[in-house]
């Protein structure tokens, strides 16, 4: 296997935003937009996710999964309506998916996503 590089990293949290392991792009604690509407909140979790992924040389189109968490999972028809936004023009390339309900550290949080994606 070659070498795993992490990147995006920070040192206060002890976190990496992207960690490169073989063909597979690991992301995490990808936000945005605090204190907005839970659909602005998940457009901006995308955008940050967009970020990541162009630093790497992908798109959304690479992505295989994703870990969405939720201050309330009756949201979950929102993002859905974002994701269909933002895979269309990809034929249904839809990544697997995993929603789960959780409580953040942050108030003004109400959604994350972590995500996979493959570079081979």
């Amino acid at each position: 296997m070659s070498e795993i590089i992490r990147s995006d990293v920070n040192e206060d949290w002890a976190h990496s935003g992207i960690v490169e392991a073989g063909d597979f792009i690991f992301t995490s604690y990808c936000v945005g937009n605090h204190g907005q509407s839970i659909e602005n909140q998940i457009n901006g979790a995308f955008n940050h996710l967009c970020e990541r992924l162009k630093l790497v040389g992908l798109t959304l189109d690479s992505v295989v999964k994703i870990d969405a968490m939720f201050k309330n999972i009756w949201d979950i028809p929102v993002m859905e309506k974002v994701i269909k936004e933002r895979f269309n023009g990809l034929n249904g390339k839809y990544p697997a998916r995993k929603s789960i309900q959780t409580e953040f550290a942050h108030e003004e949080l109400l959604f994350q996503l972590d995500a996979i994606a493959f570079k081979g």
